[in-house]
């Protein structure tokens, strides 16, 4: 091996333990904020109360030094909030990867590009109008309007069969603006009083009725789209640099882009359902991620799950005690961080 290899050999194994470090400290960090998250709240429960309750409902611990309140508000209401904010979060920053390299334009992500738009016409037409009901119906309906969003403003960004990146935003846009639109309309057309209510509420972003049955369809739902995301790493690596050479590699983009639009939408679509439109997660996350560990979607992904679940764990926390009694709309405060690095975003791309 001459003195280059090694010195190669040498900055890769560097690499690689800074990524596992890294990886390691947003793992420790996500436990950590994840207790005092359940612990914050009209009831503060010390950190050591909740990891009793918790360990105890695992059979890891005897639960009976935790009073029936403790273990009530913590395990049949915090608990599963907290860990559909990680989940959502996780989906939300994956999805906001994905759509940027499909479409190489970094101001892209699930709410710019209409695929949450269409999510929550799926849902509101589930909630106002739909037959049956539950998580599952709820998110059906949200996945085919995730989908039909995303076709939809794919089919406006092509020109001759190709995909114009610079027209995706602008088309996502104004599906978006349209998909919204026809939200409100069903609400205004809609008969129901309560519905009306619960689909307003739901479109400004919220994880107040979080319950344990919506738990494992949206964890299964984020850890089956990480491990597809990760395992299309070296196809999205080369879509980010063009389409010749996605297709040198291997893969032919067209295709590809379909098999992933279609995963996206469903894991967005499972978002929304759970949490209602929360907007900027994709977009400020995977810049973030780049920042800290390059473009390599091998390690971008993973990063960018555990900064997106940390982050809106974070910010679900502050929303419902910043103005306590009353609880801030998640999508509110998520907007509020967004929009000052979207502007930014916007002033970098046009300078350059």
């Amino acid at each position: 091996m001459t003195v280059t290899e090694t010195s190669l050999a040498a900055a890769a194994g560097a690499t690689r333990r800074r990524h596992g470090a890294l990886l390691t400290v947003l793992v420790v960090a996500l436990a950590g904020v994840s207790v005092v998250a359940v612990g914050i709240g009209p009831v503060t429960i010390p950190p050591s109360v909740v990891t009793d309750v918790v360990l105890g409902h695992l059979g890891l611990r005897d639960p009976g030094g935790t009073t029936a309140t403790h273990d009530s508000i913590v395990w049949l209401i915090r608990v599963p909030r907290v860990i559909l904010g990680a989940a959502v979060g996780a989906a939300l920053a994956t999805a906001g990867v994905v759509i940027q390299a499909l479409v190489r334009n970094p101001l892209a992500d699930p709410y710019l590009l209409g695929i949450s738009s269409g999510a929550s016409v799926g849902a509101a037409a589930s909630i106002l109008f739909g037959v049956g009901g539950g998580v599952l119906a709820l998110t059906g309906s949200a996945f085919v309007g995730a989908l039909l969003a995303i076709v939809l403003v794919l089919s406006v960004a092509r020109i001759g069969g190709r995909l114009i990146t610079s027209r995706l935003v602008f088309a996502g846009i104004a599906v978006g603006f349209a998909l919204t639109a026809l939200t409100n309309f069903l609400v205004f057309a809609s008969e129901s009083r309560e519905g009306a209510r619960a689909v307003m509420f739901w479109t400004l972003g919220s994880l107040a009725q979080s319950r344990w049955s919506a738990v494992p369809l949206a964890v299964l739902a984020v850890l089956a789209g990480v491990v597809i995301f990760v395992g299309w790493a070296r196809r999205l690596d080369a879509l980010t640099i063009g389409d010749d050479t996605a297709l040198a590699l291997g893969t032919h983009p067209a295709r590809f882009r379909s098999a992933a639009v279609v995963v996206v939408s469903l894991v967005v679509a499972v978002a929304v359902s759970v949490s209602g439109l929360i907007g900027f997660v994709g977009l400020v996350v995977p810049h973030i991620a780049r920042r800290l560990v390059g473009g390599n979607h091998r390690i971008v992904l993973p990063v960018s799950a555990l900064l997106g679940a940390l982050l809106l764990v974070c910010a679900d926390a502050l929303a419902r005690t910043a103005f306590a009694p009353r609880e801030l709309p998640l999508g509110i405060l998520t907007a509020l961080i967004g929009t000052p690095l979207l502007i930014a975003l916007v002033r970098s791309s046009l300078t350059r």
